[in-house]
């Protein structure tokens, strides 16, 4: 995926990678995982743009919107394994 397709805080389904950092679209958060070194050359400095464009439309989309002091946290279900017969 493009970054520049991928609209922030818009989906659960987007991903795009960036070297070896992984973005990932939800609709309450980005989450960001995976490392990506930001080297002094011409091809650190095209990531670190990458990144700072994203995050400068995170910033952008969040001073938007109403927001929570906290997100409340996500009730979790258990729910019996099938594939355990015991």
């Amino acid at each position: 995926m493009n970054m520049n397709n991928f609209d922030v805080y818009a989906n659960e389904a987007d991903s795009i990678s960036l070297a070896g950092l992984t973005i990932e679209n939800r609709l309450d958060r980005i989450s960001l995982y995976g490392d990506v070194d930001l080297t002094a050359d011409q091809r650190g400095l095209a990531l670190a743009r990458q990144l700072h464009a994203l995050l400068g439309e995170a910033i952008a989309k969040l001073e938007s919107m109403p927001l929570p002091e906290v997100l409340p946290t996500s009730q979790v279900h258990t729910v019996r394994n099938p594939f355990d017969n015991t």
